[in-house]
């Protein structure tokens, strides 16, 4: 659970953008209820990159985790660039595939965090190595999951807006 006001903040947009990421993905997109939804969801990533650097549970340190974010925040910035440019031949096909990386990015966070408390439930002391270990197979698994999703997506995506 968060500790402070500040993993509060980061928890809450988190949950947020878990929400509309996953109704990004599934609902139709360019209608005005995407864009409206995408807009909420943009936000709290926003909200959740920039506490992710406010937060140092682990060594008290920048690390890996925050490495993370910054690839997040990135990731968040390049979704939306080929909206606002004209530097791209195919801007959705680019904005569809940056948005579903966000996502699926953000799903792998949450795997990880979910089973990172693991050691602390089981009550397992020293688990540095363990941490590290969930959390790179838990992003791992669910980040090759979405790409499976994502490489069977992007041909639709071609088709419909390449």
């Amino acid at each position: 659970m968060p500790q402070d006001i500040i993993g509060w903040f980061h928890t809450i947009a988190a949950i947020i953008a878990l929400i509309t990421g996953s109704l990004i993905l599934s609902y139709a997109k360019g209608t005005e209820t995407h864009k409206f939804i995408g807009r909420v969801y943009g936000v709290s990533m926003l909200v959740v990159c920039a506490t992710s650097f406010m937060i140092y549970r682990v060594h008290n340190t920048f690390g890996v985790l925050h490495v993370f974010a910054i690839i997040s925040t990135i990731t968040l910035l390049l979704e939306m660039l080929p909206l606002y440019s004209r530097l791209y031949k195919k801007p959705v096909l680019t904005h569809l595939a940056w948005m579903y990386w966000s996502v699926i990015g953000l799903y792998c966070a949450f795997a990880a965090e979910v089973f990172t408390r693991l050691p602390t439930i089981l009550e397992i002391k020293n688990s540095y190595g363990i941490f590290y270990a969930l959390v790179g197979i838990s992003a791992g698994i669910v980040g090759f999951v979405g790409s499976y999703f994502f490489k069977k997506r992007k041909r639709i995506w071609e088709q419909r807006f390449g």
